[in-house]
């Protein structure tokens, strides 16, 4: 089966990337290392969805040279970079992506991903696991079980798992603890605020920015709003999450009250509609609208354009919205993941601990699936611990142990 890709002369700009990152990996490249001589995955079929980069790249080369054979699809259509796709073609792997595709494109990718019968999958927000127990449900009996990177992903999976519906065992790799205090907060923090200032080339400073939503990615992208200067506004429906954001030094109000008072408007929910038509009428004019959850349907577009009386192109990745009253509202990458759609994703730093992860869930399946149910798992709190203490190694840094009697003083002998 031939890869479909836009353009095999651009492998080289992939190469560069990749090369880059793998610098600044350590776990990874520790993982890669071990993998590589022991081949544990030999004969395997896996197949990841995620965004297309250099990081991903990385991550579906360890798996390679694990002995895996390898396929890679994209999980949003405008975060694969074509250079990276190249790059993997080249390294012999799989890959059926390009930058920009249609709806139809993206799904006729995923579905050739699948082609090659995979026994593992590592999805990015559920769309693998949703083919799966549909479409190409004649592929279940080879599935031996797969991993989810993503807040939205997980929230799918435990609905299947709840209607009794899941048919293989996954690992929520997105609720390990190693990933989400470090992926989700600082990750999409620094990546999402990247992907703004990079496409609009305005300051954060003395600007008012709200942020729905304050898990653990909602956390990240105020904190870091703060460090930059701006004056923070969180919405939220969970009142333990919306005290915590006043704890934090936050203002805390409805998105129908913050509309009025925002500058630059970020959503991370993982739910659909968080601004519509009733808050795009109350916001100023010249409102920057961006969005850093999984799915473009957080910031309802089709409200949005309704309201609008003409609507362009204005930078690239920044189209404005002209209202009936002159004001002009600006969406940032069609509402996709700003982080990624506008920008390279998280610091190659962290994902070099949830790739890390990731590739150990492909191991622990691989290990252990003849004893796992059709259930969403955790990884285990070892696989955390033995992540961060690759990471504090590569850093040079070192760490207190217990003793034997402290060990016994807290019951752990």
């Amino acid at each position: 089966m031939e890869s479909i890709i836009r353009d095999i002369k651009l492998a080289s700009q992939g190469h560069d990337k990749i090369n880059w990152v793998k610098e600044f990996m350590p776990v990874l490249n520790v993982l890669n290392e071990d993998l590589s001589k022991n081949k544990p995955l030999s004969g395997k079929n896996v197949v990841i969805t995620m965004h297309l980069e250099a990081k991903t790249a990385y991550l579906a080369l360890v798996l390679r040279n694990a002995g895996a054979n390898v396929a890679v699809t994209g999980s949003n259509p405008l975060s694969t970079q074509d250079d990276v796709a190249a790059a993997l073609v080249e390294e012999g792997i799989k890959v059926f992506a390009w930058y920009n595709t249609t709806n139809e494109e993206y799904e006729k990718f995923l579905h050739k991903a699948l082609d090659t019968k995979p026994d593992i999958i590592v999805d990015d927000g559920g769309d693998l696991v949703s083919l799966l127990h549909g479409e190409r449900s004649e592929l279940l009996s080879n599935i031996l079980g797969g991993s989810e990177e993503t807040t939205t992903g997980v929230i799918r999976l435990k609905s299947l798992a709840a209607e009794g519906r899941l048919m293989f065992p996954m690992v929520a790799v997105n609720d390990a603890y190693c990933k989400y205090l470090f992926d989700n907060r600082y990750g999409t923090g620094q990546s999402t605020w990247d992907g703004i200032m990079r496409t609009t080339n305005l300051t954060v400073t003395g600007k008012t920015v709200v942020v729905a939503g304050y898990g653990w990615c909602g956390k990240g992208v105020a904190m870091r709003a703060k460090g930059l200067g701006a004056n923070v506004i969180v919405t939220e429906i969970d009142p333990i999450k919306a005290i915590e954001a006043v704890y934090d030094g936050f203002r805390v109000m409805t998105m129908a009250e913050a509309a009025k008072y925002g500058d630059i408007f970020v959503t991370l929910t993982g739910c659909k509609n968080v601004i519509r038509g009733e808050h795009i009428t109350a916001m100023k004019s010249g409102a920057v609208l961006a969005n850093a959850g999984h799915f473009d349907l957080e910031i309802n577009k089709d409200e949005l354009a309704e309201l609008a009386v003409s609507r362009r192109t204005v930078r690239k990745n920044i189209e404005v919205f002209v209202m009936k009253d002159d004001r002009k509202i600006y969406l940032l990458a069609e509402g996709r993941l700003v982080n990624l759609a506008a920008g390279d994703g998280h610091p190659t730093e962290i994902m070099d601990l949830s790739f890390a992860m990731q590739a150990l869930a492909v191991l622990h399946i691989l290990e252990n699936h003849k004893e796992m149910k059709n259930e969403v798992y955790n990884l285990p709190d070892e696989v955390n611990s033995e992540v961060a203490r690759l990471k504090l190694h590569a850093l040079g840094m070192s760490i207190d142990a217990l003793s034997n009697e402290q060990k016994a003083y807290l019951g752990q002998a």
